[in-house]
């Protein structure tokens, strides 16, 4: 008889022992009885071990696949670094299958694509550097670059990943990479069928497909000779996981580039500061078309104002197209005042506060500091602070109004929920059977839109008053992204609705996204990341009282920690969720290695963890 320490796949359970009579590889998927559980569990054989005193149970069927020992490395790394268990952080792979062998392939690419002199350098920079970030403008033809180094590596009978943010995985790119690589690309994200997944698979484990472009779950597919990987929007907050094991695949990306000699291209037009720090990088600015941009800011307080209605109809009666963008698809709520455009920033902080109703009080996430809500703004003495509630269905509503002959939709994730819309969308969009398309983060992505002459982007303050140290650079970068959007050959408008027009003129027109980041790096030092590590503790439980208890509990052993800090503590912006009252802990320390020393010795089932939150 043979003893095996096996992990379960998604379970927080620690391994347990297990009997086999036949001799299992490490690494092997197995179905083993767990307690009473009338359905066989899913687990991977982690180790042998010698026959134990107590009494085991038996194996009971080892399936033909296998995680292997890089796949272990990194799952070790991901349930240590994000705090969870080994069996979580190894079921975000998909493991290989013994049954196919990979057939001996070879094809050659030629993608007959010339690189100007500018994507030449940075093509070379990302050869030379291994690991590097290309900073590169709206329109310099960064996809390029990705295809002429992705066809190198494949052409030495490597493999590629290129990850995207799942809302630019646009029909467009699909073409654009087919083109080039035909059968030898597949496209990998949430909304295909587990049949496509099915078949993608075997053509991965045949060594038929080479390159995936996908979301961010890509990243584990099981690639024999993984030798280049490319993450385009680099910034985009969409590679973090909200579910666990609460990765991020972009920070991932360089783990694992890092560990086994692999090259990464970080791609994006405003940069991540973390990535900026960290990485050497070419800045490419030189685009391919002359475009002129005109910025409009207008500072009034309705969210369809007549400057921007009269924007709209003179742009329409021009045969012309327009994109309203809104930072989020639900009703989004802020407290902005109305005279001068500032929220109640907390006095210790550097961060807006937030509002919690049942307290009647502004309260600073980061240090607990709490307020009544001012009668008047404090930044000016005179205007009001005021709730400002608007969404995607309001604005495409009221545009239908104005606007009763023109066809208007909406592009958010409430409406675009399958891949055949998505592309029914933006064929629509670019064949101009849609004139005004009203969406959020959706219509910042790479998609390329023939006719848009404008582009409108409403609630930008609500970003940038956003109680996160973030907040400024989440608003900037997704206004450059839409206004990359508008006028892409040629000329365009945008217009930016806000009351903070001096700071976003400044940014906008007078200087480059390098040196807002350099000086948003002098602001973060000693402070944020990327100079510190942050991490959030969330508690929720039904039980209001009970959680609050678990909270308080946690606060004061957590400050007996003197290597780390409890920045805040409090009830969760969203306070109620699922049913479940909600209270966070937000800690932070100068090393990842106090902070995770902390957070593993957090044991409560009603706690999750968030290393790295972005807040």
């Amino acid at each position: 008889m043979n003893y095996y320490e096996v992990s379960f796949l998604k379970s927080p359970l620690n391994p347990l022992t297990y009997e086999s009579l036949e001799e299992i590889k490490i690494g092997t998927k197995v179905l083993v009885p767990l307690g009473n559980r009338k359905k066989q569990t899913p687990a991977v054989v982690i180790k042998k071990v010698p026959k134990p005193e107590f009494k085991c149970v038996e194996i009971l069927e080892i399936l033909p696949f296998y995680y292997d020992e890089k796949m272990f490395e990194i799952a070790k790394f991901i349930s240590q670094y994000y705090v969870c268990s080994f069996g979580e952080a190894l079921s975000v792979y998909v493991p290989f299958d013994e049954k196919i062998q990979e057939e001996e392939n070879k094809i050659e690419f030629d993608s007959k694509i010339c690189l100007s002199k500018e994507q030449e350098k940075a093509y070379n920079f990302c050869q030379e550097k291994k690991q590097a970030l290309l900073f590169a403008n709206t329109g310099s033809g960064k996809t390029e670059i990705y295809i002429k180094t992705i066809e190198k590596v494949l052409n030495e009978n490597g493999n590629a990943i290129l990850l995207m943010p799942e809302i630019s995985l646009s029909p467009q790119m699909q073409k654009r990479l087919e083109k080039v690589f035909g059968d030898s690309v597949a496209i990998w994200h949430s909304k295909i069928t587990k049949k496509k997944k099915e078949k993608i698979l075997e053509g991965i484990y045949k060594g038929e497909i080479k390159l995936v472009a996908g979301a961010r779950s890509a990243l584990f597919l099981p690639f024999k000779n993984l030798k280049l990987i490319v993450v385009d929007e680099e910034h985009d907050e969409s590679y973090k996981s909200d579910s666990k094991p609460r990765y991020n695949a972009k920070d991932l990306s360089l783990y694992i580039a890092k560990k086994f000699d692999i090259n990464l291209i970080l791609g994006s037009a405003t940069a991540s500061i973390s990535s900026f720090y960290k990485l050497p990088f070419y800045r490419l600015k030189e685009t391919f078309f002359e475009t002129k941009k005109q910025l409009t800011f207008d500072d009034s307080s309705t969210e369809l104002s007549n400057l921007i209605l009269n924007k709209i109809a003179n742009v329409l009666e021009n045969k012309n197209q327009v994109i309203v963008f809104l930072p989020t698809r639900a009703n989004f709520k802020y407290q902005i005042c109305t005279s001068c455009g500032k929220s109640v920033e907390c006095p210790y902080c550097s961060v807006s506060m937030s509002l919690h109703k049942n307290d009647l009080a502004l309260k600073c996430h980061y240090c607990g500091y709490a307020q009544k809500i001012p009668e008047q703004c404090p930044s000016c003495n005179n205007g009001i602070i005021h709730n400002i509630r608007v969404g995607t269905a309001e604005v495409e509503e009221r545009l239908k109004e104005f606007f009763p002959e023109k066809i208007i939709k909406r592009f958010d994730r409430d409406e675009i929920k399958t891949d055949t819309k998505l592309k029914k969308v933006l064929n629509d969009f670019n064949a101009n059977k849609i004139d005004i398309l009203v969406g959020t983060q959706m219509l910042s992505k790479g998609h390329d839109y023939h006719n848009v002459k404008l582009a409108v982007v409403l609630g930008i303050d609500s970003v940038l008053n956003m109680s996160s140290y973030k907040a400024r650079e989440r608003a900037l970068s997704l206004l450059i992204q839409i206004s990359g959007r508008s006028g892409r050959k040629g000329e365009g408008e945008v217009i930016i609705q806000t009351q903070n027009q001096d700071l976003l003129s400044y940014y906008l027109q007078e200087c480059d996204y390098e040196d807002f980041l350099n000086q948003e790096l002098e602001f973060r030092e000693g402070l944020y990341p990327p100079f510190i590590k942050m991490a959030k503790v969330i508690f929720a439980h039904e039980n209001g009282l009970k959680v609050k208890d678990e909270l308080d509990k946690y606060v004061k052993i957590l400050k007996e920690y003197d290597d780390i800090e409890v920045v805040g503590f409090g009830q969760s912006p969203i306070f109620k969720m699922a049913n479940k009252y909600r209270y966070e802990i937000i800690l932070r320390s100068s090393t990842a290695k106090a902070l995770l020393i902390a957070l593993h010795s957090i044991n409560s089932t009603m706690a999750s963890i968030d290393m790295d939150s972005s807040f």
